[in-house]
């Protein structure tokens, strides 16, 4: 199999395994739903039939004991538990392990193994289940054989992989000896497009199989064994006793040996029934191939690797920079086929842009789904009832984005549970329900997307806040701050009021993880608290890292890019409103006096000051903000490049991009040149 059947493999296994967790803890909300146990029951089953089909014969068997259970789960013969719940989280835990180590020789966690596997076989011999020792295989009761073999039907089944099915990894040779173990069976190969030796391609599957087989576990499971490859092979399944013919005491031996003296196929022994039946459904089941087909057509997608999405993003960014070259150039043309050409490579370069970023935006809900696990795993370490809810799951942001969230929102909900949430007697005892609640959610605001995690927990306590801040030298005697800058201290670096240290919190470094690795992507943290109503934290991230609309200012003879969704209006900034202010950087605009920055100062330019400068006003924390530059450009398409390790934490530039003319313009980080200069203030 070659490395890339390998990987694809893999990374279906691991997408069926996150499948697995959230229906397992959905299902332990809901045990009685069958439509849930029956998901279960698939995604164990597709994991096991594929990992065989690739190799991985570990996982097959490690995977066959927990699909048994199920098996009696789904038919109604064993009961649900809490403790096959948590066993089974164990086994999934445990598989996306083996998958993840399927090449290394040195990875060994038999113990884990044989104790996940020893306490399914108990469940099963607790069941009355004999098990076989030496292949961990459960036999059912006489009592549910007696029965299935009273409910046994025959079926005609036509199984016609695709030429190119090994290139994938797949054997049908395996297929076929799992749909043995469903009853008994008679088969037929195939073998009449099989070419001369001269034109014979050992890496194509010329053969077709008809089974007959006799079984009473019912026509899903049959399907079950196909639905690895159901899309690499042509399957038909025949219920023959539906069509009026009566074989219920027909020996499979005996019409096997019939057919083969007869030289038929199995469809020309059991006559013109099928035949005719398939005549009379021919233009129904017609109609229904071509609607299926059509609608599969529709959604078809194909699996590319992210690697290839980032150099395709890379490359238009190169290619919004040269359309704004071209820009420049047709701008000082007096060509009007030039002028043309301008347009039109502008047009279809922006059309690219947005169709590029698309490609890379995911929704957020599978990211939302991923913390289930981790909110029951926490609420039962620490005996605590909580609940997640979510909201906005379709919102979309770039996968950069995503992979970045994740670590953050941890952190976040770890905290929130553990300082957040009281125990059940403290809710209680304050009027609340005892099950606490964790709610994630996430809208689109302008070019952001904001996402909020509340709870209905105790709050941050402001006064614990500031007693530690001013403990740790952070807070001077007498400063008076509101409540949104005391609540942004808990992102201090080794900040934490937690009288005792766990497993999960408490010493004091998660929530300046948070805060970096927001930053990191250009984001922002709000934080709102009542006391003994909870607390929100809402995170403003930007759609897309790879291209940004900014303001293109100019001080001197530097470029400046401002990110446009902060920016709110640009004023002019004349000697007199300087002298009306007696030198400090206030404006009056419309009545309100806004503070501003001088970027020239910031940057210590030492150019002359223009007549008249402009001040760009922006939103930052809930607060007007200005930023005074000699001159506005005008908005500027932002393709991001990130600074050399030698400028890659200078404070207040987040990256650069490049201007038309080939001149290199610096990005600006507002919020933390704002913040820069609220520090120097305070000392």
């Amino acid at each position: 199999m070659s490395d890339f059947h390998k990987q694809a493999f893999i990374e279906e296994a691991l997408e069926l395994l996150s499948e697995l967790e959230n229906s397992l803890i959905e299902l332990e909300k809901k045990p009685d739903d069958k439509d849930i146990i029956a998901k279960v029951f698939r995604a164990l089953h597709t994991v096991k039939g594929s990992s065989g089909m690739f190799g991985c014969d570990d996982i097959t068997l490690f995977t066959h004991d927990i699909e048994t259970v199920y098996h009696f789960i789904r038919n109604g013969e064993l009961a649900l538990s809490k403790e096959i719940i948590d066993l089974t989280l164990e086994a999934k835990d445990q598989i996306r392990l083996m998958l993840k180590n399927t090449d290394n020789a040195q990875f060994n966690d038999s113990v884990q193994t044989e104790r996940l596997l020893s306490s399914f076989r108990n469940i099963v011999k607790d069941f009355n289940t004999d098990v076989k020792k030496t292949a961990g295989y459960a036999q059912k009761p006489s009592s549910v054989i007696s029965s299935e073999k009273k409910s046994e039907k025959l079926y005609y089944i036509i199984f016609e992989p695709e030429e190119g099915i090994f290139l994938s990894g797949a054997n049908p040779v395996l297929l076929i000896a799992e749909l043995k173990e469903l009853g008994s069976m008679a088969i037929r190969t195939d073998i009449e497009k099989i070419p001369s030796f001269e034109k014979l391609n050992p890496e194509k599957c010329y053969l077709k199989w008809e089974i007959i087989l006799r079984t009473g576990k019912g026509i899903d499971a049959i399907k079950d064994v196909f639905i690895f490859i159901e899309d690499q092979c042509a399957i038909e399944i025949t219920e023959i006793d539906t069509i009026g013919i009566s074989v219920g005491n027909i020996e499979l031996s005996e019409f096997q040996t019939y057919a083969l003296k007869q030289k038929e196929t199995y469809a020309g022994c059991i006559g013109a029934y099928l035949k005719e039946i398939k005549n009379k459904k021919s233009a129904a089941a017609g109609k229904k191939q071509g609607d299926a087909a059509h609608e599969q057509d529709s959604s078809s997608s194909i699996r590319v690797s992210s690697d290839k999405l980032d150099q395709l993003v890379n490359l238009v960014g190169e290619l919004v920079t040269l359309q704004a070259r071209l820009s420049q150039t047709a701008q000082s043309s007096q060509d009007v086929n030039i002028h043309a050409i301008s347009e039109e490579v502008e047009r279809i370069t922006w059309s690219l842009r947005d169709s590029a970023l698309n490609i890379r935006m995911l929704t957020i809900g599978s990211t939302f789904s991923k913390f289930n696990r981790l909110v029951r795993d926490l609420s039962k370490e620490l005996g605590k009832e909580v609940e997640l809810t979510t909201e906005g799951a379709e919102t979309e942001l770039d996968k950069t984005v995503i992979e970045k969230l994740n670590d953050p929102l941890v952190h976040i909900i770890r905290n929130s549970i553990d300082h957040g949430i009281e125990s059940p007697e403290e809710r209680l005892k304050a009027g609340k329900p005892a099950k606490g609640k964790v709610h994630l959610s996430a809208s689109h605001s302008g070019g952001n997307v904001l996402i909020k995690i509340s709870d209905d927990g105790a709050g941050l306590n402001k006064n614990a806040i500031l007693e530690k801040a001013r403990t740790m030298g952070i807070v001077q005697p007498g400063m008076e701050m509101s409540d949104s800058e005391i609540f942004s201290l808990i992102f201090g670096a080794g900040f934490s009021t937690a009288r005792t240290v766990t497993n999960v919190s408490g010493r004091g470094v998660g929530m300046d993880v948070v805060r970096r690795a927001v930053e990191s992507i250009r984001g922002t943290i709000e934080v709102q608290s009542r006391e003994g109503a909870g607390a929100t934290i809402t995170l403003k991230l930007p759609l897309t890292l790879a291209i940004i609309d900014g303001l293109l200012v100019q001080i001197g003879d530097d470029y400046y890019v401002l990110p446009l969704s902060s920016v709110e209006e640009c004023i002019e900034l004349t000697k007199a409103d300087i002298e009306k202010n007696h030198g400090r950087n206030i404006i009056d605009i419309r009545g309100e006096l806004v503070p501003f920055i001088s970027l020239r100062e910031r940057f210590e330019i030492f150019s002359e000051h223009p007549e008249i400068e402009q001040i760009v006003i922006a939103g930052i924390k809930g607060m007007r903000v200005g930023f005074a530059v000699d001159k506005v450009v005008g908005q500027h398409q932002t393709v991001l490049k990130t600074l050399g390790k030698m400028y890659r934490n200078v404070e207040g530039i987040s990256g650069a991009t490049i201007l038309g003319n080939g001149t290199v313009a610096l990005i600006l980080d507002i919020q933390k040149i704002t913040e820069k200069e609220e520090a120097l203030e305070n000392k």
